[in-house]
């Protein structure tokens, strides 16, 4: 028999005393996919999902990252950076160019309408944003995101 949403709410508050709950792993990875699923729902309109629009995002900016740049700063395999650009690329969202300091390489370029939709995901990135951090303050959101930068781009030893 299925439990209706509170029983299964009162449940998870059940859970909150457990040892679980205070994994610092198990609280990145629960705020990470919340926060996934309320971008992924905010992006819907766009035609777009988290992964698609962080490669849009940095191939809209400066400087313009090679493939090879996107799956090690995206923490992807370069296959599934492939089939992202390939599909951002044929919306005409993004397009490939030889890189000229390697031409091995290939950047992954914002087009203009890749740039417009860019800018119209960003608004709704944050709105997610917002949606998943409603419970903090804003000094309290840039107090994690600092901690969270530092701890995911800084050293690994």
């Amino acid at each position: 028999m299925a439990r209706n949403d509170s029983t299964a709410a009162q449940g998870a508050d059940r859970l909150l005393a457990s040892d679980l709950a205070q994994d610092l792993s198990f609280l990145v990875a629960r705020l990470r996919s919340r926060g996934s699923a309320a971008a992924n729902a905010r992006l819907a309109p766009l035609d777009l999902k988290v992964r698609s629009y962080s490669v849009l995002s940095l191939a809209c900016g400066d400087p313009s990252p090679s493939q090879r740049e996107l799956a090690e700063f995206l923490w992807l395999d370069p296959s599934q950076i492939v089939a992202l650009v390939d599909g951002l690329e044929g919306r005409g969202l993004v397009r490939r160019e030889t890189d000229p300091s390697d031409r091995r390489s290939k950047l992954v370029l914002g087009t203009a309408r890749g740039r417009e939709l860019c800018a119209r995901a960003r608004v709704a990135a944050s709105a997610a944003e917002d949606d998943s951090l409603r419970a903090l303050g804003a000094g309290e959101r840039a107090a994690l995101r600092a901690l969270l930068a530092r701890a995911a781009f800084g050293p690994a030893d």
